[in-house]
């Protein structure tokens, strides 16, 4: 795991240098990865933003002087240098260069029903409709952290199918498969991976049965191919709920969990969080 501590002054109010510490966490800095900020602050900041990959994140404080930001590269970010900016309000920012690496996908094919493929011209009102939904969602994420602690595992299955492989239905390319899938058997009960709220909870077309738990600062997880739906749109979630069941429905070969993540809009490995923030991880 990649971990790379830098100090640097800062300009205070007073125009006395100021120490500050950042920290970055990652598994590895390459698309479909999350990447931890932590960051030393002045002890009196208001609010602290780490800008990266033309994107803006809000950090939470963690104490008096300590925040903690969560950036996502990308599945579709370009290899090489990319600029990171810590952007403490009232003190001044500062700057430091990520190297993304070049990451190479495998690629699956899969034999699904013909219309998961080529979607005949009635369900298309449907389709553009669950698209324009998601859509509206992924722009309008609670401006408040809305979990606390770590991220787990919503099922207790292996992970059985790659974040990014590049897939291949019936012999034709189709988008990359974002998110994990977990060969779980049909019924086993999803359990939130944190805290957030129920802001999709219906039948989309690709996707089935699906729950996206907003979990606040411009993190998502959605949860797919459900048999059943256990909560409703719009209630608020705690850890580990039960939100529904493991199914087969939508564009599948079979009963699976597929567990999606989305920060500040960045495709990102779900598990790449559980590995740098787990359950029992005590900011």
């Amino acid at each position: 795991m990649l971990a790379l501590v830098v100090a640097a002054p800062w300009a205070g109010a007073s125009d006395q240098a100021v120490a500050i510490s950042i920290d970055i966490h990652a598994r590895r800095v390459a698309p479909g990865e999350a990447v931890v900020v932590d960051v030393d602050a002045p002890a009196g900041a208001a609010r602290v933003d780490v800008q990266a990959f033309d994107t803006t994140t809000a950090a939470y404080a963690l104490g008096p002087a300590r925040w903690q930001a969560i950036v996502g590269v990308d599945l579709d970010q370009p290899a090489g240098p990319s600029v990171l900016a810590v952007v403490v309000e009232g003190f001044g920012r500062s700057e430091r260069t990520l190297d993304v690496e070049t990451r190479q996908f495998p690629t699956r094919r899969l034999r699904v029903a013909p219309a998961f493929v080529n979607p005949p011209a009635a369900v298309q009102a449907r389709i553009a409709g669950d698209s324009r939904l998601l859509e509206r969602v992924y722009a309008a994420p609670s401006v408040e952290r809305l979990w606390s602690r770590g991220f787990r595992r919503p099922v207790p299955h292996p992970a059985n199918s790659r974040f990014g492989t590049r897939s291949v239905f019936n012999g034709e390319p189709r988008n990359p498969h974002t998110g994990t899938d977990f060969l779980s058997p049909a019924g086993t009960p999803i359990r939130a991976p944190q805290a957030g709220r129920a802001v999709v909870a219906r039948d989309l077309y690709f996707s089935g049965r699906t729950v996206i738990l907003d979990h606040g600062l411009g993190v998502f997880s959605q949860l797919a191919h459900m048999s059943r739906i256990d909560v409703d749109e719009g209630a608020m979630v705690e850890s580990g709920q039960v939100v529904g069941l493991v199914g087969a429905t939508g564009r599948v070969t079979g009963a699976h969990l597929h567990w999606g993540m989305r920060v500040n809009g960045a495709r990102v490995d779900p598990l790449s969080l559980v590995e740098l923030l787990p359950m029992d991880h005590t900011p």
